[in-house]
C-alpha cells in the first residue's frame, strides 16, 4: 500500500517549498489548496522534476466542514496518509475593532479549526497504522501577543501549544508532532496580510521559504517537537520567556508598527 504526505496550503510560499522538500525525499504527495489551476501546475512541476506520484484536492479550508471533506475523500479513494503537514494559514495586519469580521473568523477557522480537525482525523488513522508524523506550521508570532495582528498571533500561539501537547499525547502510538516556528519569510504572506505598510518585514531578518521548508522537513523526519527557524527567532523566543508579558506586548507592538489609515 502506497503512503502519502498530505500538505495543505501547498500551492505557494512555505507550503510549496515543503512539497518540494518531501518530493526530493521520495514521498508521494497529496496537495490541498483552493486553486485547482495552481495545484495542477504544481503537480506537473513536481512529477517532472522528482518523478513522484502527486494527487491534488482543491478545497477551501475556511469553509465549514471542509477539513472533514478532505479526510473523507482520501479515505474513499483508499489513500493512506502517514505524514500530515498543516501549513495553510493567513494573517491580517489591522486594528481588531476595524477588521472585517468574516476575515477574522475565516482566519480562526483555517489557522485553528481546520488544523485541529485534520490532526484529529489523521492521528486516529495513524494510530491504527502504527505510527506517523505531523508537521504544524506555527510562527515566531506564537511566543508573544501581537497588537494589530491580534487574531493571527493568538492562532499561532494555539498551534504551538496544541502541537507540543499532541507531541506528548501521541508519542505512545509512534506518532511524532512537530511545530515549525519561522519568522518573516519570503512568500505572499506579506502582501496577503496587508503588511506592506507595517514594520515587521523591515525590522526583522527575512528568510527564504526554501530555507524554512528545509528546516521543517528535517525536524519532522527527526521527530523534533519544536523547530525555531534562524538565530533571531531562537533569541526572540528565548527572551520572550525571560521578560514580563507587558514588555513582550510593547516590543511586539513596536516591531509590527501601526497600520496606515487607522482610525484615531
Amino acid at each position: 500500500m502506497k503512503n502519502y504526505t498530505l500538505i495543505t496550503g501547498a500551492s505557494g510560499g512555505i507550503g510549496w517549498e515543503l512539497a518540494r522538500q518531501f518530493a526530493a525525499g521520495g514521498h508521494s504527495l497529496i496537495l490541498v489548496a483552493r486553486s485547482e489551476r495552481r495545484l495542477l501546475e504544481r503537480k506537473a512541476a513536481l512529477q517532472n522534476e522528482y518523478g513522484i506520484d502527486v494527487e491534488i484536492l482543491p478545497q477551501d479550508l475556511t469553509l465549514t466542514g471542509a477539513a472533514q471533506k478532505v479526510y473523507d475523500c482520501i479515505v474513499s479513494r483508499g489513500w493512506t496518509v502517514d505524514i500530515l503537514v498543516n501549513n495553510a494559514g493567513f494573517g491580517d495586519f489591522v486594528s481588531f475593532i476595524d477588521a472585517d469580521w468574516q476575515r477574522q473568523e475565516d482566519m480562526v477557522t483555517l489557522n485553528v479549526t481546520a488544523l485541529m480537525q485534520l490532526t484529529h482525523c489523521f492521528a486516529r488513522s495513524m494510530r491504527e497504522q502504527g505510527g506517523g508524523r505531523i508537521l504544524n506550521v506555527a510562527s515566531l508570532a506564537a511566543v508573544a501577543p501581537g497588537p494589530y495582528m491580534a487574531t493571527y498571533y493568538a492562532t499561532k500561539a494555539f498551534v504551538l501549544s496544541f502541537s507540543e501537547a499532541m507531541s506528548e499525547e501521541l508519542a505512545e502510538y509512534g506518532i511524532t508532532v512537530t511545530a515549525l516556528c519561522p519568522g518573516p519569510t519570503e512568500s505572499n504572506f506579506e502582501a496577503a496580510a496587508n503588511l506592506k505598510s507595517g514594520n515587521l518585514f523591515s525590522a526583522l531578518p527575512v528568510e527564504r521559504a526554501e530555507t524554512v521548508a528545509h528546516r521543517g522537513y528535517k525536524a519532522t523526519m527527526k521527530g523534533r517537537a519544536v523547530r525555531y527557524c534562524g538565530i533571531t527567532v531562537c533569541v526572540m523566543s528565548f527572551l520572550s520567556r525571560l521578560t514580563p508579558r507587558w514588555l513582550n506586548r510593547k516590543a511586539t507592538k513596536r516591531i509590527n508598527g501601526k497600520p496606515k489609515g487607522e482610525k484615531v
